[in-house]
């Protein structure tokens, strides 16, 4: 929890204008030499007081500053894997995530993925369409080979393949 404004005020006060040391500061105030430091540091470079804020998403601008291209690739080529993905990335942006960002950037997106069925090529629009409608029904789901399981998150996703490469508004269901 952030101490009040009132105090690192003070502090800074207490230090920019009245001479004290960032030590003195602190124990004059009852707060820790760092706190004191940090806050002093923070007022000469940045001109406040105030906590910045804490929390947040603080990794996936770097994905996010490819959206479109990775929304149209997969629009483009819909049965791609995540490797696939990877590979291309790296190919035209030069920029390397590892499956499991790329996973989240499509969870984010609402968009699902599937595992090819073992012997068997990327899967043809006749099983892509019926498997869609199931996901339409039943949320986000993807196929384990028998019967559909729930996603649960990026586990041994490298060599699943998109199943819904459009975004689905969210409903009741």
């Amino acid at each position: 929890m952030a101490l009040s404004d009132d105090l690192r005020k003070r502090v800074v006060e207490a230090v920019v204008l009245g001479g004290l040391s960032r030590n003195a500061a602190a124990k004059r105030f009852g707060v820790s030499i760092a706190s004191a430091v940090r806050w002093v540091t923070r007022f000469k470079a940045k001109g406040e007081i105030s906590p910045a804020p804490i929390g947040g998403d603080r990794r996936s601008g770097r994905i996010e500053a490819h959206r479109d291209y990775l929304l149209g690739l997969i629009r483009r080529r819909p049965d791609m894997t995540l490797l696939e993905i990877q590979e291309c990335l790296i190919a035209n942006c030069g920029e390397r995530f590892s499956s499991s960002v790329l996973w989240r950037f499509f969870d984010r997106h609402e968009i699902t993925f599937k595992k090819p069925v073992a012997g068997r090529g990327p899967p043809v629009a006749a099983e892509t369409g019926l498997l869609s409608c199931l996901l339409e029904r039943s949320g986000r789901w993807i196929s384990g080979g028998g019967n559909p399981v729930k996603k649960r998150g990026p586990w041994a996703v490298a060599h699943l393949r998109v199943v819904t490469p459009f975004r689905r508004s969210r409903s009741g269901s």
